[in-house]
């Protein structure tokens, strides 16, 4: 956010830049309208700084699910699965456009701090790491022996 031309000045003019991670399925004139409305100031222009490229929604797969169930039941039973969209932005929006469903499993599980996410203080216990590698490779196995 920028605004004025000192920092101890009342600003005449102010902008900021929102980066919005646009959900699978969702339109660009959805995400515009939806600020439009949260800012709720006419006086507060919107302007796109780029294009932008929706991309469509990934069906949930029985044979992916079933597997990811099938695999997590016998690292983790306690654990249970449930399907998720995570906000931030991967290769598979790519994918999805050219029409080809992804999808994303991890299996590694740690601290549930966000506000360390791609910082300087990033980190995964190191047990999760190695879990959540055979968790993959586990899972990559099985879908591609059912195929």
């Amino acid at each position: 956010m920028e605004a004025g031309h000192a920092d101890n000045a009342l600003p005449q003019t102010a902008q900021a830049i929102i980066n919005c991670r646009v959900f699978p399925g969702d339109t660009l004139e959805f995400v515009r309208q939806t600020l439009n409305d949260v800012l709720a100031d006419p006086e507060i222009k919107l302007t796109p700084l780029g294009s932008g490229q929706p991309s469509p929604v990934s069906p949930l797969l029985p044979e992916v699910m079933d597997s990811i169930e099938k695999l997590s039941q016998e690292m983790w039973p306690q654990i249970p699965v449930l399907p998720v969209m995570d906000p931030w932005a991967s290769d598979s929006a790519r994918l999805r456009r050219a029409g080809i469903p992804t999808f994303g499993a991890s299996g590694a599980f740690g601290e549930m701090d966000l506000g360390n996410a791609h910082g300087a203080n990033e980190r995964l216990p190191v047990d999760a790491y190695y879990e959540g590698a055979e968790f993959l490779y586990r899972l990559l196995k099985s879908l591609t022996h059912e195929m």
